[in-house]
């Protein structure tokens, strides 16, 4: 494989982007420990040494790859110089954008500032863009049998139905599941009654705590989040991954495809995608974004942005009239 000059990955599944990156860089002819790799994110400034790995060039430069995670939050002025440099590329540095957008009817949602980049209609002619929907009910199956057999894993028959069903489409919680499975299983075959025992549980019900903001309950919707702590560890974190991973399923069910919904809670899920519309689920994606940021950039303390951000959820989720 011969080294693009940049590269662009369009998938909402941070894990997937992760694992087709590490692909392709392992195809690349000087891809080895001398390599150097940095990862900066899209929803903080980026610094000037990354502005420096981008461009300098050296008679004894070391080659590197530079990953920009949620490139799609890289505001649109820093875009155009960034396009700009691209245009000049440097042999001794690979940059990988990473747009970490919903798609909607089969098609990413890249923002319109970027969709009109120079450098990405020249990525797409020299395809240098991977695009990926991320995983679904029919894609599901297929990467859970290419993980177990990374893993070594084989299952029993049934028992990858069993598991199938029992977690989302998510990549990041099925190689948590696999990997329990690998622990459990040993060199034997996964059975149906490992698959059922081993279903993915989140530590979050995001959806109760959503339904008790609806009713107005709002102590217990903190007692729902505050559920999820585990031995000290911070609430922040665990409760941006599993709201992120809620608020991915509402757009879906907006955006009118076909997901798996446990019966108990389909019609609540499909009302409340209705109701919050395109407008009110960008407004979830950027609370979510904005939460992370604020601890990222040191400008709030975890116990703050989350408390900040229950108080803008109450706001978005309550029904209109309520108080």
């Amino acid at each position: 494989m011969v080294q693009p000059g940049f590269y662009f990955c369009v998938c909402p599944d941070g894990r997937l982007i992760k694992e087709h990156i590490e692909t392709c860089l392992a195809g690349l002819p000087d891809h080895g420990p001398g390599r150097e790799r940095h990862t900066y994110w899209g929803d903080e400034e980026l610094p000037p040494q990354f502005w420096e790995q981008l461009t300098l060039q050296g008679l004894f430069g070391t080659s590197r790859v530079v990953t920009i995670r949620n490139a799609q939050n890289i505001p649109a002025a820093v875009w155009k110089r960034l396009s700009a440099a691209l245009g000049v590329p440097n042999p001794q540095c690979l940059p990988i954008f990473c747009l970490e957008v919903a798609w909607e009817k089969k098609q990413p949602k890249i923002p319109a500032h970027i969709a009109k980049l120079r450098c990405l209609t020249f990525a797409d002619r020299q395809k240098w863009i991977w695009r990926s929907p991320g995983l679904d009910e029919r894609s599901l199956k297929k990467h859970v049998q290419l993980r177990a057999r990374v893993l070594g894993l084989t299952f029993a028959p049934g028992a990858l139905e069993t598991l199938c069903a029992g977690v989302p489409p998510d990549a990041n919680a099925v190689e948590n599941e696999l990997q329990k499975l690998a622990l459990a299983a040993g060199s034997d075959p996964v059975t149906q009654e490992m698959a059922a025992s081993a279903g993915y549980v989140p530590e979050y019900n995001i959806f109760a705590f959503i339904r008790m903001i609806q009713a107005g309950n709002v102590p217990g919707a903190w007692q729902e989040v505050r559920r999820g702590q585990k031995d000290g560890d911070g609430l922040l974190f665990p409760f941006l991954s599993m709201l992120l991973r809620e608020a991915r399923l509402l757009w879906q069910i907006r955006a009118g495809e076909n997901v798996r919904l446990h019966p108990s809670d389909a019609t609540a899920k499909q009302q409340l995608a209705a109701r919050l519309g395109h407008r009110g689920l960008t407004r979830l994606f950027d609370l979510i974004l904005r939460a992370e940021l604020y601890v990222k950039s040191g400008e709030r303390r975890p116990d703050q942005a989350l408390e900040a951000l229950i108080a803008d959820l109450i706001r978005l989720f309550r029904p209109a009239g309520r108080k």
